[in-house]
């Protein structure tokens, strides 16, 4: 695939040297997700729409969030196939690894809300409702973390072969933010940081650098 267009700070020639060719690649990928994030969104929207008994396995409906008052954080990310696919195609050559994790997904979903005197109530009974479906639903929780004001909780969907079908994970930061993530296809919680990393999606790198911490890691089924 041969990309026809400029992007602001990308330059068009000279990509003999690895250096700048590799720079080009991952600014060209920044572009394309801040572009690409409005469009996804609406297709995600129109997907979610259709209800949650037919979402695809390893897909969760989180339902839709409303921004906070204010300054409050407020991100939403949701990045569809076609953008994952052009993702890996940019990263082949240079990053053969990390193509194929790439390649290996349908959908990523990412929702950050700060958190207010108005909210926080209510996005904690969602963070608590969406926790007790997974575990209904037979999501293995294997990621736990449980410090001061901060309580994450990363779940795995498998298939009866045993094929990683997706990836949850609920935070809640204190009184800073909630985060709901969802990774759609192969992925393990240690590759979390790395596709945070080449998707530019910070909560993903922040969550994952979590996951590879020994001590957060329980053996257990999913529980509430």
């Amino acid at each position: 695939m041969k990309l026809s267009f400029d992007l602001p700070g990308i330059a068009s020639k000279g990509a003999d040297c690895p250096t700048i060719k590799k720079l080009n690649v991952e600014m060209i990928m920044k572009h394309l997700i801040s572009w690409m994030i409005g469009p996804a969104t609406l297709c995600a929207a129109a997907t979610l729409a259709l209800g949650a008994d037919k979402l695809p396995p390893g897909q969760v409906d989180f339902g839709t969030f409303s921004p906070p008052k204010g300054d409050g954080e407020f991100v939403e990310v949701n990045v569809p196939t076609s953008l994952i696919t052009l993702a890996a195609r940019l990263v082949e050559k240079e990053e053969p690894e990390v193509a194929k994790l790439l390649n290996g997904l349908k959908l990523v979903r990412v929702n950050v809300i700060g958190l207010d005197e108005e909210n926080r109530a209510a996005l904690q009974k969602r963070a608590q409702k969406v926790r007790q479906e997974l575990a209904g639903k037979g999501w293995e929780r294997i990621v736990t973390a449980q410090q001061k004001d901060q309580n994450v909780s990363v779940y795995l969907k498998m298939a009866d072969n045993g094929a990683v079908q997706g990836l949850t994970a609920v935070v809640l930061d204190g009184k800073e933010h909630a985060v709901f993530a969802n990774v759609v296809g192969d992925i393990k919680p240690e590759q979390l940081a790395m596709l945070g990393d080449k998707l530019h999606i910070d909560p993903l790198k922040q969550i994952g650098n979590t996951a590879q911490k020994p001590e957060n890691k329980p053996k257990e089924k999913a529980e509430e």
